[in-house]
């Protein structure tokens, strides 16, 4: 019996992310991705400056590095890339389903949902502000999102070896899950009539949702119809504009304060 077309595309995208791998750069990244015992490394490029700098880590990974001259640092990476001497190459995460870090996962019941936000740099700020405040997962759409890659986790800080983010395959089906869960999903739009804190009131300490959309088109009609509820960030001016990092890291921080579940 033949196989459904959208199982053999699932089966093909499997093997596809089978073989995929990712460049990290940086001192920082590349040691915390060394000492992370979940990351599947394969190769470790490193100038001699470097390696004196990663030793500890080097010794934690049990790799044995590439010692390369830093003029001939042949490596994949983005034209412009500032990796100080540092290359890992990698596989990316496996964190788990949704279900089990969302539902009982460590931390406050708080999640961050990213509907199409594909820059890396915000993505890796949206993530290094995630752990700060303690937040369960950064959930996105695996496709039109920002895929993990060296500048993310450049950006990131360290976060990314360390703040599950969640790639789905459906973002509005994973906010039904959500949901179900007993999640109160609030979409940030400039335009709501209720306001951030007072939304966030409304919810008392039921887990915690915080869904932004791209900068421009902001959320999809699906996305936004699937929110609970959509708040603002007020302003102190007649016009003001945060990008989706920034909005993100003031929605944490509110969500934080109101003591959302630790369910």
């Amino acid at each position: 019996m033949r196989k459904p077309a959208w199982v053999i595309d699932k089966e093909r995208d499997r093997r596809a992310e089978a073989r995929e791998t990712v460049w990290l750069f940086g001192l920082h990244a590349v040691r915390d991705a060394l000492v992370n015992p979940a990351r599947d490394r394969l190769r470790l490029v490193l100038t001699r400056n470097a390696a004196d700098k990663l030793t500890e880590a080097i010794s934690a990974s049990g790799m044995t590095p590439e010692i390369v001259d830093p003029r001939r640092f042949d490596v994949p990476l983005d034209e412009g890339s500032v990796h100080q001497g540092a290359a890992l190459e990698a596989r990316p995460l496996s964190w788990g389903s949704l279900d089990d870090i969302c539902a009982g996962g460590q931390g406050a019941a708080l999640v961050v949902l990213l509907d199409r936000v594909t820059d890396p740099h915000n993505v890796g700020a949206v993530l290094r502000s995630a752990e700060v405040f303690g937040a369960r997962a950064v959930i996105a759409p695996h496709r039109h999102s920002a895929p993990e890659t060296g500048a993310l986790a450049k950006t990131a800080s360290g976060a990314l070896e360390r703040q599950p983010y969640l790639r789905v395959t459906n973002l509005a089906d994973s906010m039904d899950r959500l949901k179900a869960m007993g999640y109160v999903l609030l979409g940030l739009d400039g335009d709501a009539g209720v306001t951030l804190a007072d939304g966030l009131a409304e919810t008392g300490t039921r887990p915690v949702g915080i869904v932004l959309g791209a900068e421009g088109p902001g959320l999809r009609d699906r996305t936004r119809d699937t929110c609970d509820r959509l708040v603002r960030i007020p302003f102190a001016g007649a016009f003001g504009s945060l990008n989706v990092s920034n909005a993100a890291a003031v929605a944490l921080y509110a969500a934080t304060r109101g003591a959302v579940g630790h369910g």
